[in-house]
């Protein structure tokens, strides 16, 4: 089994420490995805693992061996980067076996790795082209196809959609989630849309200003995040944030701020009363308010609609609930005016404690 470990990786720009003691073990055969914002480390990881950077501390293992020391090309991958960086002047099928030919790979194996690979990512017909003949996706997979070429047992991918338009990100995903399941090797992916990472990973690893903030499946992190910050950052439209305070009246447990008084039943009302501090963030996915006029005030939200955005079969409206904005998913053929206040039930099973402090989930 090809495993790749990280161990208290910690890299340093002269005084600045961007990671601080990154722990990761990735499996055999499995698609993860570094995700977070700007400057959160993820790149620098993926750099440190393909050999680009420098490890300050820490060391990386491949199948149990260390290989911060190794070159690049001594470390058995392949990389995919945000920018294509085709060879203009030669066509498909020469960037594709570039590193094969580098190699002095007997001619017929090179033709026949090519023609493997062009298969793989739908690029057989494009093959006599040059990169100034293609589309940003067309182009994009070219770049794929090379470093599949290379049969590595590790492929890294550097934001490698991020220059495409919406539609075209949509099918990149598409054919890269087609693609893992047919070539079967470790693959680490890198991006900053979080869109990209719940629709292509086995595993999610959330990194915020140089440290694992949560690891797990997409599923996982979406419904049970472990603060703050993870539950904001997955899913969108994202996850609405009202400031209250744990309170005990009519016989029930309930958090409540400024324009709402929510009750909290079963294991989230036990959380709370045993939590040591009073003062609490109460999270609810827009997906998780439901239109209801008659729904029990105890378990719902009045909230004011401001903006509605049609978006197709769904509409998302943001409204206002005191000083706070919560925006809330509903069909797009829900009958809503500007200016109404509107009742929404609350999936009991959608509610998310937060301490207000730490930030941490109950």
């Amino acid at each position: 089994m090809l495993t790749i470990r990280l161990e208290n990786l910690i890299k340093r720009y002269g005084d600045v420490q961007v990671l601080h003691g990154i722990d990761l073990e990735m499996a055999d055969n499995e698609f993860t995805v570094l995700v977070g914002p700007s400057g959160c480390g993820k790149s620098t990881t993926l750099r440190m693992i393909a050999g680009l950077e420098e490890v300050s501390e820490g060391e990386i293992f491949v199948d149990g061996k260390p290989v911060s020391h190794l070159e690049p090309k001594d470390r058995d991958l392949a990389m995919v980067f945000q920018d294509y960086a085709l060879y203009p002047h030669m066509n498909v099928a020469q960037n594709i076996s570039f590193a094969l030919r580098l190699a002095r790979r007997p001619k017929a194996e090179i033709e026949k790795k090519v023609r493997e690979v062009a298969d793989t990512v739908g690029l057989t017909e494009f093959l006599a082209r040059k990169p100034g003949a293609l589309s940003g996706g067309q182009r994009q997979r070219v770049a794929m196809a090379r470093a599949l070429a290379k049969d590595s047992g590790i492929f890294l991918f550097d934001e490698p959609l991020s220059n495409l338009d919406a539609k075209l990100r949509g099918q990149m995903r598409a054919e890269l989630a087609l693609m893992s399941q047919r070539v079967q090797k470790n693959m680490i992916y890198v991006t900053h849309d979080q869109i990209e990472a719940m629709t292509l990973a086995d595993r999610i690893v959330v990194m915020h200003g140089g440290y694992i903030q949560q690891q797990g499946t997409p599923e996982e992190l979406f419904k049970r995040p472990v603060n703050k910050f993870v539950a904001g950052f997955m899913g969108m439209p994202p996850m609405n944030f009202l400031d209250g305070e744990i309170v005990e009246h009519d016989g029930g447990v309930f958090v409540k701020g400024d324009g709402f008084d929510v009750q909290l039943i079963g294991e989230k009302a036990a959380k709370a009363q045993k939590h040591n501090s009073k003062q609490i963030t109460l999270g609810i996915r827009p997906s998780d308010l439901a239109f209801e006029a008659d729904a029990e005030p105890a378990r719902a939200l009045k909230l004011d609609v401001e903006v509605s955005e049609y978006v197709g079969a769904q509409s998302v409206l943001l409204c206002k609930c005191g000083p706070a904005r919560v925006m809330v998913e509903v069909n797009s053929q829900t009958p809503v005016a500007l200016g109404q206040t509107l009742t929404f039930a609350i999936d009991p099973g959608g509610v998310h404690l937060f301490d207000r402090n730490t930030e941490v989930a109950l």
